[in-house]
């Protein structure tokens, strides 16, 4: 059993995700550059994408509290991360018309970068100094005028499982944009495929949807203030 476990992992690592990614990638360009399919409507194909690499992968992936969601207001919606499998749970579960926070340099990925510019994801300069004030301010003014997207506030994969601390630039963000911030908790992604690992192993991951937080009484001054209070909210997700 282990060596046919470790065999159909490697496969659709080695296989199956490169050749649905890529498939995924010339679907939304030439959704969008061909049909004039709309970054909503081009939802779909990444929606696909991850769907097809759970479904493959024997990961079932359950989501809890849309009814938190209002589907006509953006929002930014902040996770702790455990796992590449996190991004599938909540690309193709996620029924909300969101977009990814992503840093600059994945648009230099050859079609995957453009897919990724197409679907309308919003790229960060995440470097130091004025142009990467000026790309948050850029960012925010898109969420601002009605686009959600979905942040990983603890910066990077936790390398145990456990919930690291959130970083205040994340809250910057959502100070600045004045639209409210949802607590997200994915359980089950460590046991997945955690950080550091090359192959995974199927299992059952539960995205936890909170209430909004609204940022509007908060300040530049407080972000830290609000990013441990956002933390303290997932926290509470992941144990409940």
């Amino acid at each position: 059993m282990a060596l046919l476990n470790y065999i159909r992992s490697s496969l659709i690592i080695l296989v199956v995700i490169p050749l649905v990614t890529f498939c995924a990638s010339v679907g939304v360009i030439v959704g969008r550059v061909v049909f004039r399919m709309s970054t909503r409507q081009i939802k779909a194909v990444p929606r696909w994408w991850s769907r097809t690499i759970t479904r493959c992968g024997g990961v079932k992936v359950r989501v809890e509290g849309m009814e938190n969601l209002d589907p006509d207001r953006p929002y930014i919606l902040a996770s702790n991360h455990q796992s590449q499998f996190d991004i599938f749970a909540l690309d193709g579960f996620l029924m909300v018309d969101f977009r990814w926070l992503a840093k600059k340099e994945l648009r230099r990925i050859p079609i995957v970068g453009a897919a990724m510019g197409l679907t309308g994801s919003v790229f960060v300069d995440r470097s130091h100094g004025r142009k990467a004030m000026r790309s948050l301010g850029e960012a925010a003014k898109r969420i601002a005028s009605g686009t959600s997207v979905v942040i990983f506030p603890e910066g990077t994969r936790s390398p145990d499982g456990c919930l690291l601390p959130f970083k205040s630039g994340a809250m910057y963000l959502a100070i600045k944009s004045g639209v409210d911030i949802v607590p997200v908790a994915i359980v089950g992604g460590y046991d997945v495929l955690p950080k550091g690992r090359f192959l995974f192993r199927p299992g059952q991951m539960v995205v936890k949807i909170g209430k909004p937080v609204s940022t509007k009484d908060y300040n530049q001054k407080q972000k830290q203030e609000l990013a441990d209070l956002l933390h303290s909210k997932v926290a509470d997700l992941i144990a409940s």
